[in-house]
């Protein structure tokens, strides 16, 4: 299904079914932040059209935000722990071994930035997936990780769904 299709879709479902938004939001952050999966479930475009949406559709924008910022934080919670689990032979599992440019890419960003790679990457589109990974599979101290983790994954939420929900407000729509 091309990508446009696929968000029209969505987006006219939560726009039908505005009680769902919370669980729409969960599913599609998680997803978009979970290693691998998020390859194949570029959900982007839907958070940001979602925004607007459950303003217009009278759902409340807290629940929604919270949702979708813990499904990002669980989906980089269990990229973490698959790279810590696998450490260096996760780059042999399929499909990573078929991106090995996007994986070293991740460990450069890692080693740079270190500690806050896990905060930064988040809001970089392939690193977002790769980073949690990485973090894992080089023990990066699982507070530390979660820290990172927790607080990025509330402010990318804010940050894909607050504008249009309040341009919506503002526009009084």
């Amino acid at each position: 299904m091309e990508l446009e299709a696929y968000a029209r879709d969505a987006l006219a479902f939560v726009e039908a079914h505005a009680h769902w938004a919370p669980y729409i939001a969960f599913i599609l952050a998680f997803g978009e932040s979970l290693a691998v999966l998020s390859l194949f479930f570029p959900a982007t475009f839907v958070l940001i059209g979602l925004g607007p949406i459950i303003e217009a559709g009278g759902a409340p924008f807290l629940p929604v935000w919270a949702a979708a910022a813990g499904g990002a934080a669980l989906g980089d919670a269990l990229s973490y722990w698959v790279g810590h689990y696998f450490k260096d032979s996760a780059r042999q599992a399929w499909p990573l071994r078929h991106y090995p440019d996007m994986l070293e890419r991740g460990e450069r960003f890692f080693h740079r930035f270190g500690s806050w790679s896990v905060f930064l990457g988040r809001f970089f589109g392939p690193l977002r997936a790769v980073v949690p990974l990485v973090a894992g599979m080089f023990a990066m101290p699982h507070v530390i990780f979660q820290m990172a983790n927790v607080a990025s994954a509330m402010l990318w939420a804010f940050v894909l769904l607050a504008p249009g929900a309040a341009a919506m407000k503002v526009l009084g729509w």
